[in-house]
């Protein structure tokens, strides 16, 4: 095809590109600087301060704080006990958020309110709780203070409300009768799972684990009083990062919040990628 046939398309595509790059209209632009410089002042600049901070006594200092025995235990212990939970939130955020969606029973609005408690309640008043319950003084006899399943029981229940918040309203706008129109095409209700529901609700579920996992390796108040806060038991690294500032070694305590940090960013990513992937498999 010679030149002169091409030329159209080409201007065509040129004048498409120049549309699209001039949708942003003056009262935009202005709204996008002042959220960007608002994300900047209040996200952006304190990260890379703190990222900035942690090698401020240099690598080596960096390299001590990480290598060091009880801080590498205490990240060991919150990215590992953030792991478990997530995955549970996301079998059982999912299926409180079907089972409030999909059925209706006595005592449902009641459920919608027990489950948004854990972000009502401030964190130490929920750890406050959780000793009353589960401490030495247990009415269930059930005490678990000052062990590991402390910190799990505490990230269970203030990460609970995440996954069920985020895929409850993406449920509630599901079109029902595209699994109807599946069901009469002969699709089991397992095949209409994997291939219709799963996929779309892939997004809010990655949300909601990312929100879970994050919250988990940066919670603090509520088990500091069922933990016990014990050293290479059940200390955590935001006790940790207390610690090292209690101590005047800020440059420490930076390099512990810079490791959460890269953990949190790679947790997201990884999620995100399992998002897109479980979509295009459906």
């Amino acid at each position: 095809m010679d030149a002169p046939s091409l030329a159209p398309g080409t201007a065509r595509r040129r004048r498409a590109r120049g549309r699209r790059q001039s949708t942003l209209t003056r009262s935009s632009g202005i709204g996008l600087g002042i959220a960007l410089t608002w994300f900047s002042i209040l996200v952006l600049i304190p990260l890379c301060l703190v990222v900035i901070q942690s090698v401020d006594g240099g690598w080596e200092t960096f390299r001590q704080t990480l290598t060091n025995p009880q801080t590498a235990a205490a990240l060991r212990l919150t990215v590992l006990q953030a792991l478990y939970v997530t995955a549970i939130n996301v079998v059982m955020g999912t299926l409180i958020a079907w089972v409030l969606v999909r059925d209706t029973f006595p005592g449902k609005r009641l459920l919608e309110v027990v489950i948004d408690i854990p972000f009502a309640l401030p964190t130490i008043v929920a750890g406050l709780v959780l000793l009353s319950l589960y401490g030495p003084d247990s009415p269930l006899g059930i005490n678990v203070a000052n062990t590991g399943r402390s910190v799990f029981l505490a990230l269970l229940f203030v990460t609970l409300p995440f996954v069920v918040r985020t895929v409850q309203p993406v449920l509630m706008e599901l079109d029902r009768d595209v699994e109807e129109a599946a069901a009469s095409l002969g699709a089991s209700r397992f095949t209409t799972l994997r291939r219709i529901i799963l996929p779309s609700l892939a997004p809010a579920i990655t949300a909601g684990a990312a929100l879970s996992f994050a919250r988990g390796i940066s919670e603090y108040g509520s088990f500091v009083l069922l933990s016990g806060n014990l050293p290479l038991k059940t200390e955590v690294a935001s006790v940790r990062i207390l610690t090292y500032i209690e101590n005047g070694n800020e440059a420490a305590a930076a390099s512990v919040a810079t490791i959460l940090l890269l953990v949190a960013l790679a947790a997201i990513v990884l999620l995100q990628v399992l998002s897109s992937w479980v979509a295009r498999r459906g």
